[in-house]
């Protein structure tokens, strides 16, 4: 089984490079069973709203992993109980529109995804640990892939450990910095911190310098837009044996948009 996992698409430069590139990246490293990406940044660069819905499925996501942010946009709560391709984490409290899980399904098996959110530096929800224990013992699947949504690398690293030779992949998104530490764990864990992001990636993680400069020199309020230069689209493939779930490889993949001559520029 062979998925490729793409980082946060911010705003429309990000959707506009998604576009571009994806369907390179296909002809690239694919085929791919399933195409999985996570959305929480898609709709200006917080929330998601129908079109955006409706473009990123024209493209042929498969399945659309979120975060903190996938409640910034009030018709996103309509939208999670509507699309059952659309996830939010898992691990917020009972009564939130949605789901936090679902399986896919391909000529290879079947595969469940998994979101969840950390708790260090971030919100105060149910413990994603004992969320993915709960949801493990509930599942007959061997290939599993969670997107953990967290700010602390330690906290994304512990729970790869914690969870290693009981799910396919922990894939830590949040931060939108590729890092550069994928590896597949003792017990056949594929894991890596940060996927990274999809979108503008000459400002401050997807949004324009000058306003988030601004931030931080005067400590006043700013409107943050999505940053619409150097557009990359970052992400992992894994293999994964769907018989017994463990991960045969990842692969990190980093490619941009060459505005000029409009070819994908490579590294990976």
């Amino acid at each position: 089984m062979r998925v490729l996992f793409i980082g946060d698409i911010v705003g429309r430069p990000g959707r506009r490079a998604l576009q571009r590139l994806l369907p390179k990246v296909r002809n690239t490293y694919g085929p791919f069973d399933f195409v999985i990406t996570n959305v929480e940044n898609s709709a200006g660069g917080f929330g998601i709203t129908q079109k955006v819905l409706d473009d990123l499925l024209a493209m042929g996501i498969d399945c659309m992993t979120s975060g903190n942010h996938i409640w910034d946009k009030k018709e996103g709560l309509s939208l999670l109980d509507s699309e059952p391709k659309l996830l939010r984490p898992a691990n917020y409290p009972p009564g939130c529109p949605g789901l936090g899980s679902t399986v896919l399904e391909c000529r290879e098996g079947r595969l469940l995804v998994l979101n969840l959110l950390g708790r260090t530096f971030m919100y105060d929800v149910d413990c994603p640990f004992r969320k993915a224990d709960e949801i493990l013992q509930e599942a007959s699947i061997a290939a599993v892939l969670v997107d953990f949504h967290a700010e602390a690398t330690s906290e994304k690293r512990a729970l790869a450990l914690y969870l290693d030779g009981r799910v396919s992949a922990v894939l830590g998104t949040h931060t939108h910095v590729a890092t550069a530490d994928e590896e597949i764990l003792d017990e056949g864990t594929a894991f890596i911190t940060d996927v990274g992001m999809t979108g503008g990636h000459a400002g401050v993680i997807g949004m324009r310098k000058e306003s988030v400069i601004r931030r931080f020199l005067t400590s006043m309020p700013a409107r943050f837009d999505a940053c619409n230069e150097d557009l990359r689209l970052n992400g992992v493939c894994l293999d994964i044996d769907a018989l017994t779930g463990k991960a045969l490889s990842i692969h990190r993949i980093s490619v941009k948009v060459d505005e000029k001559n409009d070819e994908l520029a490579a590294n990976s």
